[in-house]
């Protein structure tokens, strides 16, 4: 397991704390590159990212490489896990934003979908949980739903009203579309299990990628950077089994911590101010559920890939 310390939001975490102990989990040092990749990045920057990250240990013969990486607004890096992949694979997104803005920066939290779309080892995108106002008027806001349209990414809000958009999208698997609306296939309709069963049937590829943005999370079992879901961690986990029952995960990567970001760059800091809910919503209580919830993760991840 390989802690990407960024932001020092995980290594005082108990259970990981335990695991960089006893060698169970190793520590890459990123604290001096962190700030200039928190929210996005230039190319520069996130090369150095790279070539740091080939530091890490090699990952153990058919186990999964997993990957804790600190607040979500790092989730950009993503993409860098995913280069070196040698075979088709089905990136399952759990997240409370689509991330597929186009008009962002290109190494953006926000668009970094876009670029995982390119790597050719991608073969299809599932994102999963998001409640945000990213849904609300997504063509102005440059959302990608081109890929929508060609099927090669799928979205499944947790909860969210119908988008309006202008023009024909069509229907695909998370919505069907009436007139000028798309009407949403909304997990927390749906029953869970099944859902779950039925989408694993359908994936594309063998072999998976797990990547999760703990504010798809319900406030009750996660406190992040961002505005949290309404999926419940329980919904998670029985996600996460019944995929590793079926498919062979090669890896996972978790985000979502929360951690406070003293941005020196003028533009960073007007975009969290402007995006990001005020850090002060969170008591030091509150955010003992990110803990809570790594424990839960950490300890699911040990049983199925011991």
């Amino acid at each position: 397991m390989n802690i990407l310390d960024l932001d020092h939001s995980l290594t005082a975490q108990a259970p990981i704390a335990q695991r960089l102990a006893d060698g169970r989990a190793t520590r890459l040092d990123l604290l001096a590159l962190g700030p200039k990749l928190r929210l996005w990045s230039t190319e520069r920057n996130y090369q150095r990212f790279v070539k740091q990250l080939q530091q890490r240990p090699k990952p153990r013969a058919n186990t999964p490489e997993i990957f804790f990486v600190g607040s979500g607004d790092y989730h950009h890096l993503t993409p860098a896990l995913l280069a070196d992949l040698s075979e088709p694979v089905t990136l399952i997104h759990f997240d409370n934003h689509p991330d597929w803005v186009r008009f962002a920066p290109r190494r953006h939290c926000g668009s970094w979908i876009n670029r995982a779309l390119k790597l050719p080892n991608i073969k299809r995108i599932i994102t999963l949980g998001p409640c945000s106002d990213d849904l609300e008027n997504p063509q102005f806001k440059g959302g990608n739903l081109g890929a929508i349209q060609r099927g090669d990414l799928q979205l499944f809000p947790w909860q969210h009203a119908p988008t309006k958009v202008w023009g024909r999208i069509g229907d695909a698997a998370g919505h069907e579309q009436r007139e000028n609306l798309l009407h949403w296939r909304n997990l927390a309709d749906q029953d869970w299990p099944t859902f779950i069963e039925q989408l694993t049937l359908g994936l594309p590829t063998d072999a998976i990628w797990i990547t999760i943005d703990k504010d798809v999370l319900a406030s009750e079992d996660a406190a992040t950077n961002w505005d949290q879901g309404g999926m419940r961690l329980s919904h998670l986990l029985h996600a996460i089994r019944a995929l590793a029952a079926s498919k062979r995960v090669l890896g996972i990567d978790v985000c979502g911590e929360f951690a406070k970001a003293p941005h020196s760059n003028v533009l960073k800091r007007w975009e969290a101010k402007s995006d990001q809910p005020p850090p002060e919503r969170w008591s030091d209580t509150d955010l003992l559920r990110n803990s809570t919830t790594n424990d839960a993760l950490i300890t699911l991840f040990e049983e199925l890939f011991p």
